[in-house]
């Protein structure tokens, strides 16, 4: 089993900043993958970004955060961050952290087993 724990969220003025942080009580397996997916009500959830343990080429896709979110992690501490710069009103969501990959679709949120309780974002004038 392994639990994850989101920090950060808050309310954020449209253009600016805000940092989650995702914290893993282990790794499900040595390259597993971190993702972070965001949610809100009557849609599904959408990848944000994902990460592997062992890799140095975080995964963005087509997210909606590209050129604006950046997804990092600190091996030692089993952490993952997602920094979002620049932030929009339709950023405002639920934003979850996920791991234990289960196939190599990085970006399918049922590919995932452990899910933390996810962390408002809110992003308003």
């Amino acid at each position: 089993q392994v639990q994850l724990e989101e920090s950060g969220g808050g309310l954020v003025q449209p253009g600016g900043s805000l940092g989650l942080s995702c914290v893993a009580s282990r790794r499900a397996f040595d390259d597993d993958a971190v993702a972070w997916f965001r949610q809100v009500p009557g849609k599904e959830r959408e990848v944000v970004a994902a990460i592997r343990w062992r890799s140095n080429s975080p995964f963005y896709g087509d997210s909606p955060g590209r050129g604006r979110f950046t997804i990092a992690r600190d091996n030692a501490k089993n952490v993952v961050y997602l920094q979002m710069y620049r932030l929009k009103p339709e950023d405002t969501a639920v934003y979850y952290c996920s791991a234990g990959l289960q196939s190599e679709r990085i970006t399918t949120a049922m590919e995932y087993q452990y899910w933390g309780q996810g962390t408002q974002v809110t992003v308003s004038s």
